[in-house]
């Protein structure tokens, strides 16, 4: 994978050139450097910092969408306001990482970019033998099919967009619930309970304290 790295602290450039060496990463240190790299190669993502020198990773974003470039971009920042997060995402950012994170976070995130890439164009996600069909809201894994309601098909969704990566039970909620609704306290864990009735207890993983995850190796 080719990805353009645009950061301008020196430690974080570096760092993540060395822990991501399974990749090509191009280092652009600030805006224009960015503008450049992308006139002399195509990347298949970008990881962005926000907090750079002359002209600011949002205002770069904004005019890089504007000019109908559609490649991935991660935003990177330690600004963790959830107006900051917003903001990024309607300039047209694919995903939101904040600093310091872990390379296997930033890893998962984007594989979990291609993945719904690779949805778009089939209308399902299939990780380890399980098929979540996001046209008709079907799950099905083995001999066993069943569609599933909004809410669980959301919870589903989530999950296997990102194997392996652990969400939380509050985390969950906000993807079941729009603004101003009222939350159900026990929701989540019944339709976890109604998913797993129907596809057995391994469908779902539960991390004792912390929340849920998609298995994202098949159990042997």
């Amino acid at each position: 994978m080719k990805l353009l790295l645009v950061e301008d602290d020196a430690m974080i450039g570096e760092g993540l050139q060395q822990a991501m060496r399974a990749h090509a990463v191009y280092w652009a240190k600030d805006a224009m450097q960015a503008e450049q790299a992308i006139m002399q190669e195509v990347f298949d993502a970008i990881l962005l910092d926000i907090g750079l020198p002359k002209k600011n990773g949002i205002e770069w974003l904004t005019e890089f969408r504007k000019a109908g470039n559609q490649t991935p971009v991660i935003v990177i920042t330690a600004r963790d306001a959830i107006e900051h997060r917003i903001e990024g995402l309607d300039a047209g950012a694919d995903d939101y990482v904040l600093k310091p994170f872990a390379i296997e976070e930033l890893e998962a995130r984007l594989r979990a970019i291609f993945r719904r890439k690779e949805e778009r164009l089939t209308n399902q996600i299939e990780i380890n033998g399980v098929v979540l069909n996001t046209a008709n809201y079907t799950l099905s894994a083995g001999a066993l099919s069943h569609r599933l309601s909004s809410k669980a098909f959301a919870i589903m969704y989530h999950l296997m967009s990102q194997p392996g990566m652990i969400f939380s039970k509050s985390q969950l909620e906000e993807k079941l619930y729009g603004w101003g609704e009222e939350i159900d306290s026990n929701a989540v864990e019944v339709h976890v309970h109604h998913i797993r009735k129907k596809f057995g207890p391994d469908i779902i993983q539960t991390i004792r304290g912390i929340g849920y995850a998609f298995p994202d190796k098949k159990e042997k």
